[in-house]
């Protein structure tokens, strides 16, 4: 059944105002573009004169980046007009070709939304020495967005590509000569869905680190058109803000990355300065995110940060990673040890494999992940089985010491065993010991119960350097200065090869440690030296 069109009183009229865009622009892109090559997505389209829509694309991904038009902010740098010329032309061929909502991914409601915000925040680049004609389909293809998203954002996927549609709705609110009502209309929507996808404690539903600083990239330009305009602001818009970002501190090392969790990748410093330069919250990062399910260890120099929850439903669980109990260790400007990450360009049998256990800093029994991904065409990249409980508990030593003890039961059903992982950092932030347990339901350990292998990866970053010195022990050194000693106080130690995913190159070779389970219990320490 098809969903009604709510259009309400929306009009196509004219554009007020055109919101501004914090991301980060590219002069080479911009000339490459004038030249007939759209770098985008890892991959370079050479198309001459023509249209690149009149080509084959060489990914999928690269075909939602051209097609979300998020590359005309670095028209921006351009003053030519030749340039711009050029641009209209790709535009008006893309409404020709694409105009209808019909079908096709150029219409999945995630890529038309950041196509009208695109399209809205930079219509002074595309409608600069425009004629009369082509303002008309620019117009007309505006209004033609803001009622298919009008239509479809509820049938929008759940998490970033639904709240994306709000925001793009919002915006045109706004941005376009509309009435009263069709402003409330979205402004109200838009709060719901804050209400609904901004955790209390800040984070975002998909619980990816990453998300806050996209959908801060949109929040705080749309806050400050609303102000500008005189428009009374959303009410629960100006309170998320305040609360993401101090989740964006939690989340970030020392060094300015932001942990990999849950689908993030690499998150470009200059877009990330961008939004943090708007944070007027103050004070030290919080040692856990309750609702988004986190927890943060730090002392001196260290930082450590552990995902201690699973996703808040099933159909979020489509984008989320086998990472319970995973952690990543930074000290100073440092990244020693880290998840793979999620691969920006790679397609999806890469990103599937990111999602997969192994590719997190924690325990895996028997080469499977504690959540079992869907392969059901039907039902989507859904967790059907695995964690389902976690017990978090929070102590400091007598010593000063912060400790961490977790457990999970995503191997209950599979193996009938809980992984329990405790994680204690000293007062100075010098020395960690770990220990890594398997117990049956009763908590007793599992002798023998458990399958083989069972081991403990810590994957460790690719600009660290590792030098195995004998069995139990191995050196990691930071180029910068400082080494960390990892020791395997029970059990075995290997040092083998690994794959980083969230490098700015793309995919990086890189190493890991493999602790191997010899009894139910492994114990494992780091300890720094300068």
């Amino acid at each position: 059944m098809q969903p009604r069109l709510r259009l309400g009183s929306w009009k196509r009229t004219k554009l007020l105002v055109a919101p501004t865009d914090l991301r980060a622009i590219d002069p080479f892109v911009a000339e490459e573009i004038m030249l007939g090559r759209f770098p985008l997505a890892g991959r370079i389209l050479e198309v001459g004169e023509d249209s690149p829509f009149a080509h084959d694309m060489p990914s999928e991904l690269f075909s939602v980046r051209l097609q979300s038009f998020s590359w005309l902010r670095h028209i921006r740098s351009s003053k030519d007009d030749e340039c711009r010329g050029r641009t209209r032309f790709i535009l008006d061929d893309w409404i020709d070709r694409y105009g209808s909502w019909a079908t096709g991914g150029a219409w999945e409601p995630d890529v038309a939304a950041q196509r009208l915000i695109a399209w809205l925040s930079h219509s002074p680049i595309v409608l600069q020495g425009a004629d009369a004609g082509f303002y008309r389909r620019f117009l007309s293809s505006v209004y033609h967005h803001v009622r298919y998203l009008d239509r479809m954002c509820d049938f929008a996927p759940d998490g970033l590509p639904r709240f994306r549609a709000r925001i793009a709705l919002a915006f045109a609110s706004i941005a376009m000569e509309n009435s009263t009502s069709s402003i409330r209309r979205a402004s109200r929507a838009l709060d719901r869905e804050i209400e609904r996808q901004i955790l209390p404690d800040g984070g975002h539903i998909s619980r990816n680190p990453q998300a806050a600083v996209e959908l801060l990239l949109d929040l705080l330009p749309l806050r400050q058109t609303y102000i500008n305009l005189g428009h009374e602001v959303p009410n629960r818009l100006i309170p998320a803000i305040d609360r993401m970002f101090p989740a964006i501190r939690f989340f970030r090392h020392q060094g300015g990355d932001l942990a990999l969790f849950n689908g993030a990748t690499l998150t470009f410093a200059n877009d990330l300065m961008a939004v943090l330069r708007y944070d007027e919250t103050a004070g030290q990062p919080f040692k856990a995110l309750p609702h988004s399910q986190f927890q943060r260890l730090s002392a001196g120099d260290t930082v450590i940060i552990t995902d201690v929850g699973r996703p808040l439903s099933d159909d979020l669980s489509r984008v989320a990673h086998a990472g319970c109990l995973s952690f990543e260790m930074s000290s100073g400007r440092q990244r020693f040890i880290v998840n793979c990450g999620s691969p920006r360009f790679a397609g999806n049998k890469l990103r599937e494999i990111a999602r997969e256990t192994a590719a997190h800093s924690t325990v895996i029994l028997g080469d499977r992940s504690s959540c079992r991904i869907s392969r059901s065409d039907f039902l989507g990249p859904i967790f059907v089985d695995g964690v389902r409980e976690i017990d978090v508990n929070r102590q400091t030593g007598t010593d000063g010491s912060d400790r961490l003890l977790a457990r999970h039961d995503g191997y209950l059903g599979r193996y009938g065993v809980l992984h329990e992982r405790e994680i204690r950092l000293s007062a100075d932030g010098n020395k960690i010991i770990g220990r890594d347990r398997i117990l049956l339901p009763d908590r007793e350990p599992a002798t023998g119960v458990y399958p083989e292998p069972a081991l403990a990866r810590f994957h460790v970053h690719p600009s660290v350097t590792c030098t195995q010195l004998d069995e139990q022990t191995i050196r990691l050194d930071s180029a910068s200065g400082g080494s960390w000693t990892f020791k395997a106080i029970a059990g075995t130690a290997a040092l083998t090869e690994d794959v980083f995913f969230a490098d700015p190159s793309g995919t990086r070779p890189s190493e890991q440690i493999e602790l191997t389970f010899l009894t139910p219990e492994i114990v494992w320490s780091f300890t720094y030296s300068a």
